[in-house]
């Protein structure tokens, strides 16, 4: 009985290898954004003797329970979901395209094959489709990073494509390195939307929160958007800001150092080579400034009193350390860095200002020596005009001449009177004995309304 058995569970097992089994192939769930569509990767296989009948006259049914077909690639746009057919039946290829899916078609859906010959329900598989208002988160692998200083990082986000035809675009928060974008397969033949970012890990980078987005966007042109992020942890030695400084006063000096590292690094002070320690004349005191920074400040009390050679800050941790030299020679009176600054500043503006009075003064000297040029030539000018005005003035014969005796001479006999000349009423020609007298003229003119004057003048006389 037992090895009639065992011969026919051989039987049996050699059927279905050599005559194959009636199976379809789908994932169990697939998560879908409402509003968006889905596609369902989907193939099938048939026992060996229905092959043959897989031809064109073959459609896809999907079906939410054994009587509701909810679409027929054979009359798409009546189906109550509209969707597409993306496979090749023939090829036993059933991946379908389901579109505008909405929160009421979250459900189970079961494949129907059904041709002119072969008809068949696959009851053993079926696909829950589940619809939601939100997207999926997408992934980052790995989910926590800490790393060295100077390690090569590699960062995977990976989101859901249930819609092919509008897969997410992932976005970074900053463009720390490469990126190369794909979309991959998973083993259930669901595609994802991945994003590789690959940077060299530095200390700017220690705390900083990377974050991917995923964006889908829906048939209906709106778009959602989701992200997940991770904070980076990166190893680093100590390092000294430059923010380190001293300030003395007469009973006291203060002297300030701040370093970053991580792990966080420990603070200690040394003088001439030894450990400064807590006491009456020397105070320290520490305060954090950042998840990885320290500062610490050192006070010594009636500095007059002893000689501080040399005053060190040390900074260390795990992965290295770090080592700042204060030179206190002497007591001399030490500068803060702020301080310097502040002096810089001062000398820097004071320097613009006499640069710029400088050149104020330039400007006014050049425009007195133009000034005094355009005087000068204007004058030289004026007097030219004048003086050869007068040189050619000559006397006019609508003018009125005025004479003026200037030379007298007495000669013996009557001369006749010069031209255009009138005679003197005192020595008049023609009375004998009288002396003649000769006098020159200079000729010079007169205004018109001077003239108009004299000539009334002579009408009354």
């Amino acid at each position: 009985m037992a090895a009639a058995l065992t011969v026919l569970l051989i039987g049996c097992l050699l059927q279905t290898a050599l005559c194959g089994r009636t199976e379809v192939f789908i994932p169990q769930t697939i998560k879908v954004l409402s509003g968006s569509c889905v596609t369902i990767p989907c193939s099938f296989d048939v026992e060996d003797q229905y092959i043959s009948s897989i031809d064109g006259t073959c459609g896809a049914l999907w079906k939410s329970d054994v009587q509701t077909v909810v679409f027929n690639s054979s009359n798409p746009q009546s189906s109550a979901i509209q969707g597409e057919l993306k496979g090749d039946l023939k090829r036993r290829d059933c991946s379908t395209t389901l579109n505008n899916m909405r929160p009421e078609h979250s459900k189970e859906y079961l494949l129907r094959v059904q041709c002119d010959v072969f008809k068949f329900n696959f009851h053993d598989q079926k696909l829950h489709i589940s619809v939601t208002d939100d997207p999926p988160t997408p992934t980052l692998t790995p989910s926590t990073l800490k790393v060295e200083e100077g390690a090569s990082v590699s960062l995977k986000c990976s989101a859901p494509a249930p819609c092919l035809s509008h897969p997410p675009a992932l976005t970074w928060t900053s463009s720390l390195g490469h990126i190369q974008e794909s979309l991959q397969e998973n083993q259930d033949r669901t595609k994802v939307q991945t994003s590789v970012l690959t940077f060299t890990a530095s200390r700017l980078h220690h705390g900083q929160i990377i974050s991917c987005t995923a964006v889908y966007n829906k048939q209906d042109g709106s778009s959602q958007s989701v992200s997940t992020s991770l904070t980076a942890d990166v190893s680093f030695a100590p390092q000294i800001l430059s923010s380190y400084g001293c300030i003395q006063t007469a009973d006291q000096l203060n002297c300030s150092c701040e370093t970053v590292g991580n792990p966080p690094p420990a603070l200690q002070w040394y003088l001439d080579g030894l450990p400064v320690n807590h006491s009456d004349r020397f105070a320290t005191s520490s305060e954090p400034l950042n998840i990885s920074g320290l500062r610490s400040i050192i006070t010594v009390s009636q500095p007059q009193q002893r000689d501080l050679s040399t005053l060190l800050c040390h900074s260390s941790n795990s992965l290295g350390s770090a080592t700042q030299r204060f030179c206190v020679n002497n007591l001399e009176p030490q500068i803060s860095a702020k301080h310097q600054d502040f002096v810089m500043l001062l000398v820097f503006i004071t320097i613009i200002v006499a640069l710029f009075l400088i050149i104020c003064g330039l400007l006014l000297v050049i425009r007195a020596q133009r000034t005094h040029q355009v005087v000068h030539k204007s004058t030289v000018a004026m007097s030219q005009v004048l003086t050869s005005g007068e040189a050619d003035e000559e006397p006019n014969a609508e003018e009125e001449a005025i004479y003026i005796n200037t030379n007298e001479a007495r000669q013996g006999g009557v001369a006749e009177p010069a031209a255009n000349s009138e005679p003197n009423s005192a020595n008049l020609p023609g009375e004998e004995g009288s002396d003649v007298i000769y006098s020159s003229v200079n000729w010079k003119t007169k205004s018109r309304k001077r003239k108009e004057e004299d000539s009334e003048q002579g009408s009354a006389w």
